[in-house]
């Protein structure tokens, strides 16, 4: 039953993902042990999303799961993908096979096609087909990538100028690197979709009978009101639920434009500059690194150790190599290793990547676990309403059929064999529309719906608070999330980093940049070695102006270092030539490059992390710039400085060199698989790099411990600095603290599996970490049922990423490669936003519960009104329009109120919400019964005495009934209007505390309150009403008023912690237990 989710002794334990094959054994089994509408909330089989499809009760299937994964499209779309590919391999065939048939007829084999007389030297048709064909003869006939440079009139090492008019000249030549989308669907969709509910077909079908019944009995002046009423009714329903949804259908589409919109590094007039995707054209050069997405198809025009992941386009999980020989680069695939600079020769649908695009709809569709259970809860309350329908059905008709139903005047409505056939079938018509309409308000269609709604409008908002929601599920998991893991560097600091320390010499140079401190010779290896083993860059403009160093944080705090030495950039990098270059690589903590500086001498510089590098190190560079051997004091004597500066918060790095022959190095082609000599080096400097706190990160790290979130921090520093910055950030309290409260990544990776589960909880602080013992961290983590988010922006930080329940990607250092493997990009790379999404992600399943509490109390009051007047009297005293009235103040209006309240502080205050924790609590339970045990008895009360209570004696019985079924027409909607401002605070008593900033809310409530005050004064031929004067008013108003204090009477009664669900099961099971054993025959010591 999807009330009473299974609760576990420990509130955070998975008790169902992994037995049902999601994190363990076959993901394609079913596990009987898990609900149909249980589902985990990443990656889940495509079985169990179909089988709570199946197990659902639904009334209109297009809108309840249209936000829901398409499970036909999601099989389809690898199917697309592999004919695409085959459909660009055929068109490649076929222009090669055109081309062929033309030389041939010209006798010019091999000529190049007539240059274009666009101002460019080459055409977009043969940019296209070199780049998709890989044709590397054409690419030499065009004078290889020097050579097609001239033809697009770029500049190799500048770029092309960038100004407005260039721009536009390449678009023009060239075309616009976007793929045509297919449009959002539009309104009238929308309303179709909106009038597919059944009951509201039906309810159709029966106004229309009703309407032409009715005018031909009563004629077309007054005969038109019963059916039309209800067609209207309807047809407002239809209205508001599709304006409501096309709303959150384009904030969608928004969002998803957002996410496609990749912002990349481009050299423009020598400067590297941040573009969008959607400004990229041909003749661009674009610098690439490790994580980053090809942005179009291109050229490499130099790279080192370059290797592409082209498995998105080929389907094949296999890493290409790329250099002057398959210098072809097609977009949308991932750079795996390396860096280099290519040339942008195609961009857009000349792509593979833009036809694919082009071919495969973006689906939105995404099923949350929320969203699933409020599906099961929907399918066991409209069981529950389907019946009580039934049962209302089949006692209307057998009362009218049988002469016990009367009109207002007294008489009987049926009488048999003198009742008109028109008549009886009419009368007839109006109980299955009552049935119906009963079915309307029962089966609450609106209910999954109010999910998405909110994680509409949480997206929306939380895109201000500088989170971007790749995945939807993930703004709920956010909510129920144990434990943050952190990366350090960019998250809990500013990322702006300054060398204020340095050793080189084997001294302390004060200030660090104090070249009057060192010899002339490590001056010159430093600058070597830096410029030369980067991946960043220094613009020095002609003009003498600012000096623009760009790349990663920690590559512009070393070159700016540089520079102030007396670097200047290009100079340095042409005085030598690369041979060869390892990429810096977070396993090993440190990158190096080969350089021929002339003669036969090479030099191979490495720089990395400072106690590392210094362990590869057999000799120093003095000060008067003569090489030492490094003796185990002096060793000690460097360890102290990287300790005292780890002490201080500061990353250390070092500076190593080692001399080789170029006899030795390979040859072009053999070496690419060569590895740098990493032993016996030199080393030049260690420097300090401080990298501040950002503020607030202290208070955010406070927030979370306050919430029961316990925030741990894993960096590739090194473990002193790590514990430095833990301790100033408030991750760490301890000052003493040892392992494994403090730990080093190879220490945690050398465990078994069940000795890093026994250690991963104590865990707060892990230093030297590569991206594989993150990886291990989440999963022991996960093993001991936490719910883990965690932060990472390399991309080897994907796997722990998909890993995680939410992956958090930075959004400014974060690679493409993280942000494609995150559910939430966090955009300004800042802690402090991390805690807001948690405070989303609980706003979120509090908002529902909220909604929830809302329906039900509307629902249970409706249903039991209506069954109890039907029953009794064969009469309801809620007509069709009315509850479609009710529907529409439950349903639509309901869901945009409180589903869409902001996230308040006191969220923070509540333990994570667990994965098996009901979606009712007893807390709702309680305030849900309070409400509607009010309701129906006082409404009752009236429906059964409301003649006399309200001194109607006097009057007319059938103005009686009229006036006396108006009066609980209005209290019940009364009612429902002051129980909405109960919702808002399920758990205080003050409840309405930021009730006037929420503008949606008071809008919503205004218009409810005004319409019906319009319904009842001026639109009673619709709903069958009469007007009221101002005492039934002030009566109406003081019943629902009567609500607030109840509501707050009701939060003083107690509840019970345990789940009232998990209750009865217990005395089930225990009654159970009893009634076994008194069975069983013997000694009395054997029964309880």
């Amino acid at each position: 039953m999807a009330f009473h989710q299974a609760a576990s002794p420990n509130r955070y334990m998975r008790q169902c993902d992994e037995e049902c094959g999601r994190e363990r054994g076959n993901p394609s089994e079913i596990c009987s042990s898990c609900g149909p509408f249980d589902i985990p909330p990443k990656n889940a089989p495509i079985e169990r999303l179909r089988r709570w499809r199946q197990a659902a009760l639904v009334l209109n299937a297009s809108r309840r799961f249209r936000y829901t994964l398409d499970l036909k499209k999601e099989e389809e779309k690898d199917q697309i993908r592999r004919k695409i590919r085959a459909h660009a391999q055929v068109i490649r065939a076929a222009f090669l096979f055109k081309e062929a048939g033309e030389r041939e007829r010209l006798g010019t084999p091999g000529s190049l096609p007539k240059a274009p007389t666009d101002g460019f030297g080459i055409g977009e048709e043969q940019l296209t087909l070199m780049t998709r064909d890989h044709d590397y003869s054409a690419l030499q006939e065009y004078g290889g990538v020097k050579g097609l440079a001239n033809l697009l009139k770029t500049n190799l090492d500048k770029g092309i100028s960038g100004d407005d008019a260039e721009l536009l000249r390449r678009r023009n030549a060239f075309g616009v690197n976007t793929y045509p989308r297919k449009k959002g669907r539009s309104f009238l969709i929308f309303l179709w979709e909106a009038c597919q509910d059944l009951t509201l077909v039906i309810l159709m079908v029966a106004a229309v009978i009703s309407l032409v019944l009715g005018m031909k009995t009563e004629g077309v002046k007054e005969g038109w009101y019963d059916g039309g009423s209800i067609a209207f009714a309807v047809i407002l329903v239809i209205l508001v639920t599709a304006i409501s949804d096309y709303r959150q259908s384009v904030q969608f589409q928004n969002l998803n434009e957002e996410k496609q919109n990749i912002h990349l590094e481009v050299v423009r007039g020598g400067r590297r500059i941040e573009v969008s995707i959607y400004d990229l054209v041909v003749g661009d050069v674009v610098p690439l690194k490790i994580g980053d997405q090809v942005p179009g198809d291109g050229i490499l025009i130099s790279g080192h150790s370059l290797a592409i992941d082209e498995s998105s386009m080929t389907g094949e999980s296999k890493v290409i190599h790329k250099d002057q020989k398959a210098p072809f680069l097609m977009s949308g695939c991932k750079v795996a290793d390396g860096y280099g600079n290519m040339l942008v020769t195609a961009v857009g649908i000349n792509t593979e990547w833009g036809l694919l695009m082009a071919s495969i709809s973006e689906d939105t569709g995404e099923e949350t676990p929320l969203q699933v259970r409020l599906n099961g809860v929907a399918t066991f309350i409209g069981i529950v309403g389907l019946g009580v329908a039934v049962v209302v059905l089949v006692v209307l008709l057998v009362r009218y059929f049988t002469g016990h139903s009367k009109n207002p005047d007294g008489s009987v409505q049926f009488i048999k064999g003198q009742t008109s056939v028109k008549s009886a079938v009419n009368g007839a018509i109006k109980i299955l529309t009552d049935a119906v309409t009963i079915v309307v308000v029962a089966v609450p269609e609106g209910l999954p719906l109010a999910v998405t709604l909110t994680l509409a409008y949480s997206m929306r908002k939380m895109m201000a608070d500088k989170a971007l929601v790749r995945r939807l599920s993930a703004c709920e998991t956010m909510g129920s999330a144990t434990t943050i893991c952190s990366d350090k560097t960019g998250t809990l600091t500013l990322n702006q980093m300054t060398i204020v320390e340095a050793y080189v010499g084997g001294k302390k140079i004060d200030p660090p940049d104090n070249i009057e401190s060192m010899s002339s010779t490590a001056i010159s290896l430093l600058i070597e070695g830096i410029a030369q083993n980067t991946t960043g860059n220094v613009f020095e403009p002609e003009s003498g102006g600012t000096i623009e160093v760009t790349g990663s944080p920690t590559e512009k705090a070393i070159l700016s270092w540089a520079v102030k030495l007396g670097m200047k950039f290009d100079d340095a990098r042409s005085k030598s030539s690369i041979l060869h270059v390892f990429p810096f690589n977070s396993e090993k903590k440190r990158g190096a490059v080969a350089v021929h500086v002339g003669g036969s001498e090479v030099h191979v510089h490495w720089k990395g992390a400072a106690e590392i590098v210094l362990g590869t190190c057999s000799h120093w560079l003095d000060a008067d710039g003569l090489v030492q051997p490094m003796t185990s004091d002096k060793a000690d004597a460097f360890k102290k400085s990287i300790e005292d500066m780890a002490a201080v918060s500061l990353r250390c790095v070092a500076f190593a060199y080692k001399t080789y022959d170029l006899e030795k190095v390979p040859n072009e082609e053999q070496r690419v698989n060569w590895q740098l000599p990493e032993d016996d080096l030199i080393l030049l400097g260690i420097v300090g790099i401080k990298d501040p706190c950002r503020p607030g990160v202290k208070d955010a790290v406070e927030l979370c411990t306050h919430a029961g979130v316990k925030v741990r921090m894993v960096t590739g520093d090194n473990l002193h600095t790590a514990k430095a910055i833990a301790l100033e950030c408030g991750i760490l309290t301890d000052a003493n603290a040892s392992e494994p409260t403090i730990i080093e990544g190879r220490v945690f990776r050398a465990k078994t599996g069940p000795e890093r589960e026994r250690i991963a909880e104590k865990i707060t602080v892990m230093g030297r970490s590569a991206p594989s013992d993150k990886l291990l961290l989440v999963q022991a983590l996960k093993n001991l049922g936490h719910v883990v988010a965690v932060t990472g922006d390399g991309s080897n930080d994907a796997p722990a990423l998909h890993e995680a329940d939410i992956g958090l990607a930075m959004g400014i250092q974060g690679t493409e490669v993280a942000k494609e493997s995150s559910d939430i990009i966090i955009l300004d790379d800042n802690f402090a936003s991390v805690v807001k999404v948690v405070r989303w992600g609980r706003s979120v399943y509090a908002n529902i519960q909220k909604f929830i509490q809302f329906q039900l109390t509307v629902n249970v009051a409706a249903l039991v009104i209506n069954v109890v007047a039907a029953v009794s009297s064969g009469d309801v005293p809620l007509n069709t329009v009315q509850l479609l009235w009710v529907n529409l103040i439950m349903d639509t209006l309901g869901a945009l109120a409180l589903a869409t309240e902001p996230p308040t502080d006191r969220l923070m205050d509540r333990s994570p919400v667990g994965r098996r924790e009901p979606l009712i609590t007893n807390v709702m339970w309680r305030n849900l019964i309070v409400q509607a045990l009010y309701q129906v008895t006082i409404l009752l009360v009236l429906n059964f005495d409301g003649r006399s209570i309200l001194r109607l004696k006097h009057d007319s019985r059938e103005h009686a009934d009229k006036v006396k079924n108006t009066f609980i027409f209005n209290t019940f909607v009364l009612c429902q209007i002051f129980n909405e401002f109960n919702a808002r605070k399920p758990d205080e008593i003050n409840v309405f505390s930021g009730v006037t900033r929420n503008h949606l809310f008071m809008g919503i409530i205004g218009i409810t309150a005004l319409f019906q005050f319009l319904i009842i004064e001026f639109l009673g031929k619709f709903t069958s009403t009469v007007k009221l004067n101002w005492k039934l008013w002030l009566v109406s108003l003081a019943i629902g008023l009567i609500s607030w204090p109840l509501a707050a009477l009701g939060k003083l009664l107690p509840v019970p912690r345990m789940p009232f669900g998990d209750i009865f099961m217990n005395l089930f099971s225990w009654r159970k237990k009893q009634d076994g054993e008194a069975m069983v025959p013997g000694d009395s010591t054997n029964r309880l």
